[in-house]
């Protein structure tokens, strides 16, 4: 039986998520210090760990049938790659930054500029869009340096938390493209090779629901349940079973994290008590 051949990053920031995530769906592999490649021992699949430029290239070439990989690189040098899934995590932006002392309007402020970047592509289209021309400097590494060393007006570049910008003196302006990592798929991956990758999707599609959700039980008067139900916003319906004391049940339910907060107020106001919140390995739909 073949493979699937999946690429992830060698070092930085997206690779301790993507051996996370590989993890979390239950695949065990086998690798030492400084391997370039592994096997699953629980799984058919091999592990490239790569230069994270270099992998749309080993995309194209089929050289690996899937990669972990940021939207930012593949809208860079992946044209003809596809989206299998977005994983949620290693979230940034590619962004057009200027000095601070800079008096910026709009986008037509950049026309004749110099602009650094490492992200030539990305951003002549952008641009091209826009119907700005500048002249672009393209620097690997480092690019947020360039307009105080006189070498540009401007940069484009990824931007997380905004704090090497700060430290540079540099205010962001334009937000060209919101990244995340992504599960990028070859466009010659074989049939074999398909059928590995949707047991793989049908993993992660289960992990990356449980981390949006959370599990909650609850005790409720049943003279309240009708109300506290309705607050519930639950997959279908919860589920509601009697206590051994009278006039109250045990309402189990499952919500999403990013209104948390929100729902328990609501629930404690409508007379919920005894809450009790679990998190989720997996959540299979």
């Amino acid at each position: 039986m073949k493979k699937l051949r999946i690429a992830i990053q060698k070092s930085g920031r997206l690779n301790e998520e993507s051996i996370k995530i590989l993890k979390d769906c239950g695949i065990s592999i086998d690798n030492g210090k400084d391997q370039l490649k592994a096997s699953a021992r629980n799984f058919p699949m091999e592990v490239f760990y790569l230069r994270n430029g270099d992998i749309p290239q080993y995309l194209k070439d089929g050289v690996v049938d899937i990669a972990v990989i940021g939207e930012n690189i593949l809208k860079e040098k992946g044209d003809n790659i596809t989206v299998a899934e977005k994983l949620g995590f290693s979230k940034c932006r590619v962004s057009l930054a200027v000095p601070k002392t800079n008096i910026y309007t709009d986008i037509k402020d950049l026309e004749g500029k110099r602009i650094a970047t490492s992200y030539p592509n990305t951003l002549r289209a952008y641009l091209s869009d826009k119907g700005v021309k500048a002249e672009l400097h393209i620097i690997n590494g480092s690019v947020e340096i360039a307009p105080n060393i006189g070498l540009a007006d401007a940069i484009c570049d990824i931007v997380s938390s905004g704090s090497t910008l700060f430290k540079n003196n540099l205010t962001e302006v334009e937000i060209m493209l919101r990244s995340e990592a992504v599960l990028a798929v070859s466009p010659s991956i074989e049939a074999e090779q398909k059928k590995i990758l949707e047991d793989l999707r049908f993993r992660i599609k289960s992990v990356l629901v449980a981390r949006k959700s959370k599990y909650i039980l609850m005790n409720a008067p049943n003279d309240k349940l009708e109300d506290i139900i309705k607050i519930l916003p639950g997959m279908r319906s919860p589920t509601v079973l009697p206590l051994a004391e009278e006039g109250w049940s045990s309402v189990h339910t499952v919500i999403n994290k990013d209104k948390f907060w929100e729902v328990i107020n609501e629930l404690k106001k409508a007379g919920a008590e005894g809450i009790l919140v679990c998190p989720i390995e997996k959540m299979v739909l």
